[in-house]
């Protein structure tokens, strides 16, 4: 690989805040993808369900540990929302309710992740 090359691929990496976003975005998709499908499609349905799961799982045990910097509070609200997809999740996999809930709060997250002024210039 040449300087430049290195150079060019340096300039391109993302920060932590973009890839979150990135993460968020991939899984939503599969989420909305997922609510689409026909119900015996169960794969489709619990693939995307368990990515979603686990990617909130990695988040509340990132921020169950006692050397997240991040505000204690929004730790909690973090573990709290975690729990919440946890559980709809479940109900989803049943078919005893649907997506929307947990798309809605990917969009909110990659919304905070975008930064302000972001949903004013999509």
């Amino acid at each position: 690989m040449s300087l430049q090359a290195y150079k060019t691929a340096a300039t391109r990496a993302e920060n932590p805040r973009e890839t979150e976003y990135r993460l968020f975005g991939q899984v939503t998709r599969a989420l909305m993808h997922a609510s689409t499908v026909d119900v015996t499609d169960v794969a489709t349905r619990i693939d995307a369900l368990d990515w979603n799961r686990r990617l909130w799982s990695a988040l509340a045990t990132d921020c169950a540990s006692p050397d997240n910097a991040m505000d204690q509070a929004l730790r909690a609200q973090i573990i709290s929302i975690s729990l919440f997809v946890s559980r709809h999740s479940s109900l989803v996999m049943r078919g005893e309710d649907d997506f929307e809930a947990l798309i809605d709060i990917n969009r909110m997250i990659m919304q905070g992740l975008a930064g302000p002024g972001a949903a004013q210039a999509a």
